[in-house]
């Protein structure tokens, strides 16, 4: 169970991970010796997985396409549907992997360079899986908030083509 404290100092962590000790233990109150105490048993029991910056690849000028897929899956026996997930989350094209509740099972965040990229994967690494019934795929077309970060500022419109008859 975490300390109120130890909720902050995760907080913190979470919304800037290049925060150093020092600068924790300012906005925390807390020593740098038990901020290092608590990130290091942290990294071990795997409550801190990774430290990543968040990039707004849109703005970088390098194509990327995201697509989400609804993956309907038959459920193995004595595993359910663990041993499928941990098959999937082994590729690299694949960059979030949830158990949803509701119409489908699996819910699968994958990238590609380009949409063709992505559909191939779908058809030849994920709908010919044992155990996979059928899958459903929706393209990402622009990002306007991820991780609770708004990616598209204020000063920002969205430009929209004229349509005439």
């Amino acid at each position: 169970m975490l300390s109120e404290e130890d909720r902050r100092l995760l907080k913190l962590i979470s919304e800037d991970c290049r925060l150093g000790h020092e600068e924790l233990s300012v906005q925390t109150g807390l020593s740098t010796e038990y901020i290092t105490k608590r990130i290091q048993d942290w990294e071990k029991e795997k409550i801190i997985v990774g430290y990543q910056p968040m990039i707004n690849w849109d703005r970088t000028g390098d194509q990327k396409v995201s697509a989400l897929i609804e993956v309907k899956v038959l459920p193995q026996r004595g595993y359910g549907f663990d041993k499928i997930a941990k098959r999937l989350q082994k590729y690299p094209e694949i960059k979030a992997l949830y158990l949803m509740s509701g119409g489908y099972d699996l819910s699968v965040l994958i990238e590609g360079k380009t949409m063709q990229d992505v559909a191939l994967f779908v058809a030849e690494k994920l709908a010919s899986l044992e155990h996979v019934q059928s899958t459903a795929t929706h393209f990402v077309l622009r990002r306007y908030k991820q991780d609770g970060i708004e990616l598209m500022g204020e000063e920002e419109t969205l430009q929209r083509l004229v349509v005439s008859p």
